[in-house]
């Protein structure tokens, strides 16, 4: 005999199977899926998640995932708030996004992407296929982070900033072997500043308000407001022209 929709599967950890909706969903307690939500199949959406009004769920996406952190992790283990996708977002095929982390509306997250909780994703960013938000994270509003980048822990990122495939971010000098209770400290990326595909920036420095890293380079310290940097390590080498700021084109 089939299980009953409206019990919990062994081993699910309180998740109750909804497959009249979509093959292989579950769901979670306090979890209001609206008609709208177009949802694909073998998602989970744990308990208390918050999906909003029409938004896309691929195949195998994972909502309101629980924390669970290394021995040794620094992150903070308080109990974080239920994860929210806001209206009309998009999760990718096999995206987890963690409890606590925060979608605005229409975000995409594409597929195999990954969202750590306390990290906000704002309306209408984007977040390449395989790439990876960790946890304690802002980024704004129109953001578009290629496939394949790393965003470090305790990150800014401004509204209509550019990531290029492959950008890594680090927030730790010292690789793990810094003094217990030393803070970490992720990147500043500025307003409608560009990184391109390949960067690496080091931690603490700020990419200033429209600046232009070049691919492939090496950031080792800040970069000012309209400067373009290129090379290993980036050297500034010019000035971004007024016909490439944000003003001149639609967004």
């Amino acid at each position: 005999m089939p299980p009953r929709s409206d019990l919990a599967a062994p081993g699910t950890g309180g998740l109750r199977p909804r497959d009249e909706r979509a093959p292989g969903l579950f769901v979670g307690e306090d979890v209001e899926l609206p008609d709208s939500v177009e949802v694909g199949g073998h998602v989970v959406i744990h308990a208390g998640t918050v999906v909003g009004e029409g938004a896309r769920l691929g195949d195998g996406a994972v909502l309101g995932k629980p924390v669970r952190l290394g021995p040794r992790s620094t992150a903070s283990r308080a109990v974080p708030a239920p994860a929210e996708v806001g209206a009309g977002a998009t999760i990718g095929a096999n995206a987890v996004v963690l409890a606590g982390a925060w979608l605005g509306e229409r975000t995409v997250v594409g597929d195999q992407a990954h969202v750590r909780e306390r990290s906000r994703v704002g309306d209408e960013s984007v977040l390449g296929r395989g790439s990876a938000v960790e946890n304690d994270v802002a980024v704004g509003a129109r953001v578009r982070i290629q496939s394949n980048c790393y965003v470090t822990a305790y990150s800014q990122l401004e509204d209509e900033v550019f990531v290029g495939p492959g950008v890594v971010t680090m927030n730790d000098q010292t690789m793990g072997r810094h003094a217990p209770g030393e803070a970490l400290e992720g990147v500043v990326l500025r307003r409608a500043c560009r990184v391109g595909g390949g960067a690496s920036l080091l931690p603490g420095v700020e990419i200033g308000e429209e600046a232009f890293v070049a691919a492939g380079a090496l950031v080792t310290r800040s970069v000012a407001p309209r400067t373009v940097v290129m090379g290993v390590p980036a050297r500034a080498v010019r000035e971004v022209p007024s016909g490439e700021l944000i003003e001149r084109w639609p967004r």
